[in-house]
């Protein structure tokens, strides 16, 4: 196994065994989805009831894994975002999901085999295609053609569509969409 995938997959029993939801995002999602591609890190996403407090959660991780910030509490507290190391070295970026879209990106994540008899949470095709609108930088461009004609009419174009309005009207960036749309275009 690479060591992005073992970092993946320790990350997963990590939270998994604390009962904390999570989905990766990020470069490992788009070598199941889209056209593979190297990636240096571990991007996720955490369902961590605001109630209890992200300060706890942060505790809770960097009792585990080494923060790469000097003050991880605040930084995650202005950021939303919590930045570790896996313990084989690789990095581990860590967002705290917000109730409302994160809520179905959980719902639609699936088992993604990492190894034999391993396994770590992958969000969908279609929430990864909304996450790298949402960004919008040139590899993230590249990314989303990449699903979309890996994935082609498998994908459910209307909760993309969906979604992506929703980031656009809040946002006030219609490129969202656009983002979107010139790759299906292509496909």
């Amino acid at each position: 196994m690479n060591p992005q995938l073992e970092a993946a997959w320790e990350i997963g029993q990590f939270l998994t065994r604390r009962g904390v939801t999570y989905a990766i995002i990020g470069g490992i999602a788009v070598q199941r989805w889209g056209e593979p591609r190297f990636t240096r890190d571990i991007d996720l996403s955490v369902a961590y009831p605001l109630a209890t407090g992200s300060a706890e959660f942060v505790r809770l991780i960097t009792a585990h894994f080494p923060s790469r910030s000097a003050d991880p509490v605040a930084f995650a507290r202005t950021t939303r975002m919590l930045l570790v190391t896996a313990s084989n070295g690789v990095d581990v970026d860590i967002s705290l999901a917000l109730p409302g879209y994160e809520d179905d990106l959980f719902a639609r994540a699936v088992d993604y085999e990492v190894a034999p008899g391993r396994s770590v949470r992958l969000c969908s095709a279609e929430d990864l295609i909304v996450h790298k609108a949402v960004a919008g930088r040139p590899q993230d461009l590249h990314d989303i053609q990449g699903v979309v004609l890996r994935q082609g009419v498998k994908l459910d174009v209307t909760y993309v569509r969906r979604w992506l309005k929703e980031f656009a009207d809040v946002l006030g960036n219609p490129d969202v969409i656009g983002r979107f749309e010139a790759a299906w275009r292509k496909r």
